[in-house]
């Protein structure tokens, strides 16, 4: 049983993760999961992630007009490769491993960016990057940084709106592989429905933060946000 003040507190967590992932793509599961799950284990996975799947939906909606449909024909396949790929390394290989070396990925990538500039999302890195993130998101619940690189160079619109096509696939396969096992089922059903209240108002506040970082921040928020998720990897891993 869920207790008033965690769910206020859940709720809260939510609204700013909504806020950065409405304005830059990712970010409610970063910020939002760890979060939860200290909060009370029952709110993560199945919960988060009909968030994970209710949450770019509406940004889908939001920015449809701007979706690479081009691009998300190479990003979806990639990134239900490496959710495919992450299951089978994690049952051989410790997950602090695994952590270890993607969140140093991420960091490399960081780096790379800032001294290369932004590349151009072309088919084979969308591959890669969406790999990378359906690798992330099963082995660490920290998915979004990999794809968000990849489209850096692109108009936050189109951003938004290809990311989030991505993550609402990415959300329904894990929700029903969730179900298979007994998971995921009407009681985390409703608990992920609960906290969407706290979802809508940081999706209606993010309708203005996002104009303002299109502007001129978007791509220092998106490496700025990346790097905080390497390196979470990366201590988490550690620790």
């Amino acid at each position: 049983m869920i207790e008033i003040t965690e769910w206020l507190l859940a709720t809260l967590v939510l609204f700013a993760g909504t806020v950065v992932q409405g304005s830059i793509g990712f970010g409610v599961a970063l910020i939002g999961a760890p979060i939860l799950y200290w909060i009370d284990p029952g709110w993560v996975p199945g919960p988060m992630l009909v968030v994970g799947m209710a949450l770019p939906l509406a940004m889908l909606i939001r920015e449809r007009q701007s979706l690479d449909v081009v691009g998300i024909r190479w990003a979806i396949p990639g990134q239900l490769t490496g959710a495919a790929l992450a299951a089978f390394v994690l049952a051989r290989v410790d997950e602090t491993h695994v952590s270890l070396i993607f969140g140093g990925l991420v960091l490399l990538a960081v780096v790379l960016s800032v001294v290369a500039g932004a590349p151009k999302p072309t088919g084979r890195r969308l591959l890669l990057g969406g790999s990378l993130s359906g690798f992330m998101a099963t082995a660490t619940s920290i998915g979004g940084p990999p794809l968000a690189l990849a489209y850096q160079g692109v108009s936050g619109a189109r951003l938004r709106a290809s990311m989030s096509a991505v993550f609402v696939v990415g959300a329904i396969g894990s929700l029903s592989g969730l179900a298979i096992i007994g998971r995921f089922g009407v009681d985390e059903l409703l608990l992920g429905l609960s906290l969407l209240p706290g979802v809508a108002a940081g999706f209606w506040v993010s309708n203005y933060t996002a104009r303002l970082l299109d502007r001129r921040w978007l791509r220092g928020a998106i490496l700025s946000v990346s790097a905080v998720a390497g390196l979470a990897a990366v201590v988490q891993s550690l620790w």
